[in-house]
């Protein structure tokens, strides 16, 4: 039997079930989601509640004060409230039976005052079975239609997709991942944060989820941090200060940390911010997981796992061009930024061919990549014909049409030589050292940190015995 994607047949299917049974509570953007399980009928054997409190006061004096009305933290206290009160009222009479769940939404849809995308939280906490502990997804929206219409429309059709997803798809995350988006279009939102836990999703692994989100380009990018939870870009980066490294991190070498270092080093002299306003940011690329076609998932859990023990923020995207990392990275702040690589990226980022599908070509990249006040640091890098001569920014040299620019960049402070890195570390390589890890030579032990070595011998990684 073919899965139901039509929202019409997912909220009457739910309608039809008497064995679900649930409230439904939002904030903001109207009744989107409720108005579908009315619209088709039904109702009253699905929805014990829906409820609304616009009013700030009401909405405290039901759930309890908050900083933030959208926020995650009144998501879960509407949540936890919603999902107590049923099992409270119906679980005797209907418990053994019935599965029962509470969603709930807050959301900014576009303002009329401000011209600036509606976004917002949405959640839903049920169980999987009769009687049994609850499970709760938690998801982020950024919103993008342009009239606030748009908006509400989009709200409501991904609530009834959450919340059917959440009842028939709880064992195959993945496939009710990409059912979310069941009759939506990828122009009029992103999904760029997702948390699965509870009972139901045990073995389901966060960062992973954050990495099918980024695949299936439900959002150009998601994060985790040191602890491999799943944060939301917009919240650890807001009026941060930012300073990331683009790599493959397979493994993570003594040239990566060093670079990172130095770069830290360098930002928090240029620029009056203190550590705690620095947020250091460890890139991935999708395309840079990939082993063919596909990504390797258990590569990725490795890098993962390596980055996490060493205290790093990841980033996972599919923003190849640096320019477009950067519109990204200012969405969520206007501090100052600085990137960190060698050499080889640099020439990358001199090469037009990226850019024919941009009007104002590599001009218009660089306007985009230096729009605010971010900046290169670039490190050296051996000269491939003799790995004792190093190739600086002085010695770089792009196209020829490209110099005067290249040049300007440099006088202007835009691109900054990061000449302090350690020369030692500058011939490492990742894929060398993996070479050797999986061929079981010697060696590769004094490219690495200690902290990579310890966690790659302790969990066996890249299935080599150690």
């Amino acid at each position: 039997m073919e899965p139901i994607t039509d929202i019409h047949q997912k909220a009457l299917s739910i309608n039809l079930d008497k064995g679900q049974y649930g409230t439904i509570a939002e904030i903001g953007a109207g009744q989107e989601t409720a108005r579908w399980f009315f619209r088709v009928g039904g109702a009253a054997g699905t929805i014990a509640k829906a409820i609304s409190a616009y009013d700030m006061q009401f909405s405290d004096s039901i759930y309890g004060e908050s900083p933030r009305y959208v926020s995650r933290d009144r998501l879960n206290s509407m949540l936890d409230l919603e999902y107590r009160l049923i099992i409270e009222r119906l679980g005797r009479k209907k418990g053994n039976e019935s599965t029962f769940f509470s969603f709930a939404n807050t959301v900014a849809s576009r303002s009329f005052s401000r011209d600036v995308d509606g976004q917002g939280w949405m959640g839903v906490k049920f169980q999987s079975s009769p009687c049994s502990e609850p499970s709760q997804i938690d998801l982020h929206v950024h919103l993008q239609g342009k009239k606030s219409i748009q908006d509400q429309e989009t709200l409501g059709i991904l609530g009834v997709n959450l919340i059917y997803a959440a009842l028939h798809f709880h064992a195959d995350p993945q496939y009710l991942l990409k059912s979310l988006m069941d009759d939506l279009s990828f122009e009029l939102l992103e999904v760029d944060m997702i948390d699965f836990s509870g009972p139901a999703f045990e073995k389901v692994d966060n960062r992973l989820m954050a990495l099918r989100l980024v695949e299936l380009g439900m959002t150009p990018g998601a994060m985790f941090n040191s602890k491999g939870e799943i944060v939301l870009p917009d919240d650890v980066l807001y009026k941060k200060a930012v300073l990331i490294e683009r790599s493959r991190f397979n493994p993570p070498t003594l040239l990566n940390i060093d670079m990172l270092d130095c770069a830290q080093k360098m930002f928090l002299d240029d620029h009056e911010v203190s550590t705690d306003e620095l947020m250091v940011i460890s890139e991935m690329t999708v395309h840079n997981l990939k082993d063919g076609a596909d990504v390797d998932v258990e590569n990725f859990l490795q890098r993962a796992d390596i980055l996490c023990a060493l205290g790093k923020n990841v980033l996972i995207s599919n923003m190849g061009e640096y320019y477009k990392l950067a519109d990204y990275l200012f969405r969520c702040t206007k501090r100052p930024m600085a990137i960190a690589l060698g050499i080889p990226t640099l020439k990358d980022i001199f090469c037009e061919k990226y850019y024919e599908n941009l009007s104002g070509g590599i001009l218009e990249a660089f306007g985009r990549l230096f729009k605010y006040e971010l900046k290169l640091y670039v490190s050296p890098c051996c000269d491939e014909n003799d790995i004792n001569k190093f190739i600086t920014t002085d010695d770089f040299s792009p196209e020829e049409n490209l110099k005067h620019l290249y040049h300007y960049l440099v006088d202007n402070g835009f691109i900054v030589p990061l000449n302090t890195i350690n020369k030692d570390y500058l011939c490492i390589h990742s894929h060398n050292v993996l070479d050797e890890i999986k061929s079981g030579r010697s060696g590769w032990e004094d490219k690495v940190p200690d902290k990579v070595k310890e966690v790659i011998k302790n969990k066996k990684l890249y299935n080599v015995n150690l």
